[in-house]
């Protein structure tokens, strides 16, 4: 192998926890069955692999107009969710919001989610626009009012718990930053 593969590769191992480099391996979560790009492929016994969540070719400026019209017309916030098809921590992440039934019912009263593709430096100046939030490592959310100003960026590691996302720390930030309360 060569030297530039190899680091290649190296980085792409550290990445598969979705923290940047250098971020101590206790945040990353245990083996589960959505985590690595190897983990796409179905398990024995399960019928398909995870669902894809993250668009290669939308162009996050393109989603988040949409988004931000869409919650000026129904009193909505803008929830961000930069990411990339890899990051295992993306899909728990996502899967949280889907099956939490007061999480789903929270995001579907109060805000618009738009998953942003940042894979490969994809949507760089979406990153750039909001203040760099990958900094954290993925994903990251980043909250916009209706208007599209920036409210809050949350580091996703701080709402972790063990191997997956505390229900109750991601309903706190929800309501935290809802446009109609806690």
């Amino acid at each position: 192998m060569n030297v530039g593969r190899g680091i290649v590769l190296s980085f792409l191992s550290v990445m598969a926890g979705c923290s940047p480099p250098g971020t101590p391996a206790a945040t990353a979560p245990a083996a589960t069955a959505a985590q690595t790009p190897e983990d796409a492929k179905p398990a024995e016994g399960e019928k398909a692999a995870r669902p894809k969540l993250y668009d290669p070719s939308a162009d996050g400026f393109e989603q988040i107009d949409e988004a931000l019209a869409k919650a000026k017309r129904e009193d909505k916030r803008v929830l961000l969710q930069f990411g990339a098809e890899w990051c295992g921590w993306c899909h728990l992440l996502h899967r949280l919001f889907e099956s939490d039934a007061q999480i789903a019912k929270k995001l579907e009263t109060d805000y618009v989610v738009v998953l942003v593709d940042v894979d490969g430096g994809h949507n760089k100046k979406v990153n750039e626009k909001y203040g760099n939030p990958m900094q954290h490592g993925l994903p990251v959310l980043v909250v916009l009012d209706a208007d599209g100003a920036h409210v809050a960026t949350q580091d996703t590691a701080e709402l972790e718990e063990g191997d997956h996302h505390d229900p109750e720390k991601v309903m706190a930030f929800l309501e935290k930053w809802s446009p109609k309360g806690a």
